[in-house]
């Protein structure tokens, strides 16, 4: 099994390397050979790492179809470290979904797993992910402690990532509960920051939230920039909830223009980002509609519901069409 621990050891590393694609390849490899050898341990770990990888295309069923069953795997073998792993990427699936009671008790047992196994870093992870859920329920101060406590646990021990999660959580916070200018504070500060260890899906969502902070303030023309650079990078990261949230972020910004083709305009977004969320079975929860709900208002405010309806479908069917060529 030397060569299928090696395998997925290197599978491991070039994801937290940010190569996805070869870490996926190597990792495939890995868990035919574990499987193979009815090697539990290593079944759970590739089967966890895959699940992680499918987070990131938008593959919500195999994320939980592969997160459960190395869930418990590791359960069965008595691996806490290996369970832990598991936390993250099945409490992002019920978070997505809509399931916060769910998602909030995935993360408080592995916050309790991480606390136990003495893994600062596990726990910041989770402390940020506590602080999401808060976010989502609008308890604003609590989120805002949640974030700081992992901000000052990763920066402690010098985990950059954690840093980043949590400073972007707290500009979450600061947008949603509409103080702009610390929410721009933060996100020029992650935007500056850490252009070291930046990823293509943070730089994407720092565009979008700089997007949506312009769209607030009034100015079309900033909040249109943003979110087509967004889109550029939605693009190239092939998942389709980043190009709903780009397609989100444009239909707001459009619509401020006040026209009737803005608003026509701003209704297809609408339609074609909510036929791309549909696609992976994720449309957006209520808690998270905010945004969404404001660009629908000032553009069937401007059309009508009935023009605003035939465009938001003609949105759809443009998805759908591509979908099917």
């Amino acid at each position: 099994m030397r060569r299928a621990r090696s395998l997925w050891l290197c599978a491991y590393g070039l994801f937290s390397a940010g190569a996805a694609a070869d870490s996926g390849k190597l990792n495939d490899r890995a868990l035919t050979l574990f499987t193979s050898a009815g090697d539990q341990w290593g079944t759970a770990a590739a089967l966890g790492l895959r699940a992680t990888l499918a987070l990131i295309r938008g593959d919500l069923d195999g994320l939980g179809r592969d997160g459960r069953r190395s869930a418990a795997l590791f359960r069965e073998v008595g691996d806490r470290w290996g369970e832990l792993q598991t936390v993250s990427p099945l409490a992002a699936l019920a978070e997505i979904k809509g399931e916060y009671e769910h998602a909030a008790d995935r993360q408080h047992e592995g916050l309790r797993m991480a606390r136990e196994l003495g893994l600062a870093a596990e726990v910041s992870a989770r402390l940020s992910g506590l602080g999401r859920l808060a976010l989502l329920a609008r308890d604003w101060d609590r989120a805002r402690d949640l974030h700081e406590q992992a901000r000052r646990s990763a920066a402690e021990q010098g985990y950059k990532y954690g840093e980043i999660h949590a400073e972007m959580g707290l500009a979450l916070g600061a947008r949603r509960s509409g103080d702009l200018d610390a929410a721009e504070a933060h996100l020029r500060r992650l935007r500056d920051g850490y252009a070291d260890v930046s990823s293509l899906a943070g730089d994407h969502l720092v565009l979008a939230e700089l997007g949506f902070v312009a769209e607030l303030r009034g100015d079309a023309d900033r909040a249109e920039a943003h979110h087509l650079r967004g889109l550029e990078v939605a693009r190239t990261l092939g998942e389709p909830r980043a190009l709903a949230l780009s397609l989100e972020g444009l239909a707001g910004a459009v619509a401020l223009r006040g026209t009737g083709p803005a608003a026509g305009c701003a209704a297809l977004l609408l339609g074609a980002a909510d036929a791309a969320r549909r696609s992976v079975g994720a449309p957006l929860p209520p808690a998270e509609r905010t945004d969404v709900d404001r660009a629908t208002h000032v553009a069937r405010t401007t059309l009508g519901g009935a023009a605003f309806a035939r465009a938001f479908d003609r949105g759809t069917q443009h998805v759908l069409a591509r979908q099917r060529t």
